[in-house]
């Protein structure tokens, strides 16, 4: 059954068997297949065939779909459970967007090793809605963000504070800007339009290389400071101050989720003193 799921869902996403079946590496007459034997197992149509490519999903797959990704992360759980059981290990995935990541994330990767010697833990570095986005597809168990989004089975908390600053020379190159999905490039964008900016544009999709040339002497762009190393920089106050969130999903029923999760919250409020 979790096999009929799993191509349901990718289906379900995709409203293409042909795409289902390259993503899934099986052939499309085995992803119509697996969709004939769910649909005989449910007693219900989930999908419209209409030609030979295009198909619509049913309100009964609506309805699977919005579920399927609840049992299969439960599966998941369940069976990574018994994986970890074997090896004593469990297994904690992170996702946190680029500025946390990269200048405060390595020391709380430390300070959960220490706290949680028997959890094991992933990391990965993502936009802040790709974090959102991670969470509700069941692909991390905690997420980290630099802006406050909400989604409907999402919970936020708020961690500390983070300064930006207007960092570089705006005469020495164009301004480097992130993606619009992006936790800083509200601020960027805002800071443009207030100061009737029309420069060139550079769009770069990772702080770690904007803050590299920056340092390098080449362009500017709205920054956090602890990104910012022996470069000029422009203080912008509290109007640009932001704030980091540590985010699960609502109704979590994993003890050591709920634990790293107050962890984080308490190990930042001694971190930003």
């Amino acid at each position: 059954m979790n096999k009929l799921i799993e191509t349901f869902r990718i289906v379900y996403e995709t409203r293409n068997f042909s795409k289902a079946a390259e993503l899934l590496f099986i052939s499309q007459p085995t992803v119509s297949a697996q969709i004939k034997q769910l649909e005989h197992d449910l007693k219900t149509d989930l999908f419209i065939r209409q030609g030979r490519k295009e198909i619509i999903a049913t309100p009964p797959a609506d309805i699977l779909y919005e579920k399927s990704i609840d049992l299969l992360d439960e599966w998941k759980h369940l069976y990574q459970e018994i994986q970890d059981a074997e090896h004593n290990l469990v297994t904690i995935k992170i996702g946190a967007s680029h500025t946390f990541a990269l200048y405060i994330l390595p020391d709380l990767i430390v300070a959960l090793n220490q706290q949680f010697p028997q959890l094991n833990f992933s990391v990965q570095m993502l936009n802040s809605l790709e974090v959102i986005n991670a969470l509700e597809q069941h692909t991390i168990d905690l997420g980290i963000i630099e802006k406050p989004l909400s989604a409907k089975n999402v919970e936020r908390y708020p961690l500390l504070n983070d300064q930006l600053v207007l960092a570089g020379n705006p005469t020495a190159g164009p301004w480097l800007v992130r993606e619009s999905t992006s936790g800083v490039y509200y601020y960027m964008n805002r800071y443009l339009e207030e100061n009737n900016i029309h420069e060139p544009m550079m769009g770069i999709q990772n702080n770690a290389i904007i803050a590299k040339l920056i340092n390098s002497g080449f362009g500017c762009s709205i920054l956090s400071k602890r990104a910012v190393i022996d470069v000029p920089y422009q203080d912008l106050g509290s109007d640009y101050l932001r704030k980091f969130y540590v985010i699960e999903r609502a109704h979590n029923v994993y003890l050591e989720i709920e634990k790293c999760r107050k962890f984080i919250q308490q190990w930042t409020e001694v971190y930003s003193k």
